[in-house]
Parts: structure tokens; sequence; C-alpha cells
């Protein structure tokens, strides 16, 4: 097939890039046996949007949780500090996917 003959979803791949079995440039992909970090296993604060207000299902979350800890906290936290706390309160009431 000459490359006037190629649909764009046919493209040749770029000289000196290493293709895999797939097909698919060497590099970070997803589905890999080692894909990047998400959200849920970066550090809360790296997140862009670890400053934003909790959400509501966080709060419902961290309000069991605290409860269940007999603990007491504020209510305006944000995003990452809520993670943190639901890290901590799961370890330390036995609940998530650690324990």
């Amino acid at each position: 097939m000459t490359s006037s003959n190629m649909s764009s979803n046919d493209q040749a791949p770029e000289q000196g890039t290493e293709q895999t079995p797939s097909g698919v440039p060497d590099g970070e992909v997803l589905g890999a046996d080692n894909p990047s970090p998400t959200n849920a296993e970066k550090d809360p604060n790296d997140w862009v949007t670890g400053d934003e207000p909790i959400t509501g299902a966080q709060k419902s979350y961290l309000d069991t949780l605290a409860r269940e800890a007999g603990e007491t906290l504020p209510a305006d936290l944000t995003k990452a500090e809520a993670s943190e706390h639901i890290d901590r309160l799961q370890a330390s009431t036995g609940r998530g996917a650690d324990s």
C-alpha cells in the first residue's frame, strides 16, 4: 500500500519509533503491565483538583468512617484532605482494600 492509499487511521509510524507487536509505539500506554498511576494512586497533594471542595461521595464515606472511628472532622475539607482522612480512617477501622 502506498502512502497515497492510506487512510488517516493507517498512517505509517514515524521513522525511529519502535513498535510493539500490536503496532502501538513503545512508551506510555494504557492497559500495560505497569500503567501510569491513577488518581487514586497519586499523592493527593499532587492532584490538580486537590484544592477543590470535598465531593459528596467523599463527604458521605468520610462521615461513615469518622462515626465508626469515634472522630469528628470539619466538613469544609478539600478533596485532597478528605482523601488523606479516608486513607487514615480506613486503616484504623479495618475498612478499605488494604485491610
